[in-house]
């Protein structure tokens, strides 16, 4: 008898189901109101607001 070896059609399907499920995490992570783009638009807008802020603070300094 003559054995193949290879992938059987059960275990793709289970690896293809793995990996939908990781990239649903992965999209779910990424976007929402507590997601990691949303967090990096709130830091950046922070970090605007305390440049302007020290560059108020260093004009006021040199006049």
């Amino acid at each position: 008898m003559k054995r193949n070896k290879g992938i059987t059609l059960v275990a793709l399907v289970i690896t293809i189901i793995i990996l939908l499920i990781l990239a649903s995490v992965t999209i779910a992570t990424l976007t929402g109101d507590n997601g990691i783009i949303t967090k990096a638009m709130e830091a950046k807008q922070k970090t605007e607001e305390a440049e302007i802020d020290e560059q108020l603070k260093l004009a006021r300094i040199k006049c």
